[in-house]
């Protein structure tokens, strides 16, 4: 089966990462190699080597894990480009907004590395001053969590972070505001709330000082018009000018990720096939969830980059 003709590239964000994730994509490929020094360089230490060895602990620092995550994505795409293959148009899933940015010519390798560096401090920051946490609520509704969310304000601050797929969304905020938003939300019928693992209140207007610091950021930075379309988190929709990219990835910190309206853009304008570049197999999952009939594949390594290269 060859690969449909309109394609995707999507790159995961925050809880893909794992340790040794790109290793077999620095020893197989010269391409691959060249962005983990690259980003070595860059960091002025041996990125590669912590998210190859770990410690778990080490890489699991948001600090650590934005550029890391970048890294491997964007090693996985210039392998793929190397074998033909290039995108129609790109969406990224929170910091993967910026590894599609990379793909799409908008910033380059060093740029995006030193950004994304920068971003994961300025959000540790505000995570370890204010404090926050993030609950994954699971099977209800879009309208219903909101509903939940905004009852829940007397009781502290929360907001809808992801919009991950049908009945898989985030909430992000104070403690007490995640809590009560949660006890709505399984009265209201949400199969499970799931307290996650996170070091701050992540997409939720508790960032705003790390948006403000970003935005100053984003100002200085190199960036061009998007050579290919790319679709924004906060906009579910393309940024196709660099001022554009500076706003969507200004506010996407205290914003929402709309992925599952992203998938649905993309996949109404045509495209047929999503390839998820980086660790992980997140997106694929949650692109089968929110779309039938396209084809899907996650490629982080040699085994899956030779199933990719064999449909195509």
């Amino acid at each position: 089966m060859a690969i449909p003709s309109k394609v995707a590239f999507i790159f995961p964000g925050q809880g893909a990462q794992c340790v040794g994730m790109g290793r077999d994509l620095y020893e197989s490929f010269p391409e691959a190699r060249k962005v983990f020094e690259t980003a070595d360089a860059v960091l002025g230490f041996e990125l590669s080597r912590l998210m190859f060895e770990g410690p778990e602990d080490e890489l699991t620092r948001t600090v650590n894990t934005q550029p890391a995550l970048l890294t491997v994505s964007v090693a996985a795409l210039k392998v793929v480009e190397s074998k033909g293959i290039r995108p129609d148009v790109t969406a990224g899933h929170s910091v993967g907004e910026y590894a599609a940015l990379v793909a799409a010519g908008a910033l380059d390798l060093s740029e995006a590395v030193r950004l994304v560096r920068r971003r994961g401090e300025l959000m540790h920051e505000v995570g370890s001053s204010v404090p926050g946490t993030m609950a994954a609520v699971l099977g209800l509704s879009d309208e219903d969590v909101k509903s939940a969310v905004e009852q829940a304000q007397s009781a502290g601050i929360v907001d809808v972070a992801n919009f991950n797929s049908p009945g898989q969304i985030v909430i992000s905020g104070t403690p007490e505001g995640v809590e009560e938003a949660g006890r709505i939300a399984k009265e209201r019928g949400a199969k499970r709330v799931m307290p996650l693992k996170v070091s701050g209140a992540f997409h939720s207007r508790l960032m705003a000082p790390a948006a403000e610091s970003m935005r100053l950021e984003l100002e200085k930075a190199q960036i061009s018009d998007p050579s290919v379309p790319v679709v924004a988190n906060v906009t579910a929709d393309y940024v196709r000018t660099a001022e554009d990219v500076r706003k969507a990835l200004a506010d996407q910190i205290t914003g929402s990720v709309r992925w599952d309206e992203s998938v649905q853009k993309m996949a109404a304008d045509g495209v047929e096939s999503f390839v998820e570049l980086g660790s992980g197999t997140v997106l694929a999952g949650l692109v089968k969830r929110i779309v039938k009939d396209v084809y899907v594949v996650s490629v982080g390594d040699t085994n899956s980059l030779e199933a990719l290269l064999k449909e195509s």
